[in-house]
């Protein structure tokens, strides 16, 4: 299981954030997704810890809790849906772009 925690502030780091987690048990992972883009954080990120009781434990006390001052948004992560494959070469023009029609 991993925990989705939202709203985050923007300064927040990995280091930050496992240290709240760490008051309800151990943090094996934490993950800050950033914008392909900008490399800017995107508010929100993951949490994996030691065991089921202690996610719960952590969502109990964190779900809506003010740190950084921002609301946290703290729940059960759900999967990450399989949204297909995209692209794969196709002609997304209009047709002939060359002018003249010769060839």
């Amino acid at each position: 299981m991993s925990i989705y925690v939202g709203n985050l502030s923007y300064e927040v780091t990995q280091d930050t954030l496992s240290a709240v987690f760490a008051e309800y048990g151990s943090v094996k992972r934490v993950q800050l997704p950033t914008d392909r883009e900008t490399g800017r954080l995107r508010g929100f990120g993951f949490v994996e810890m030691g065991t089921e009781a202690e996610e719960a434990a952590a969502i109990e006390a964190l779900d809506g809790a003010e740190w950084m001052g921002r609301d946290l948004k703290v729940n059960q992560a759900k999967p990450k849906e399989d949204r297909g494959s995209f692209g794969g070469g196709g002609n997304r023009g209009g047709g002939n772009r060359g002018g003249g029609g010769r060839y």
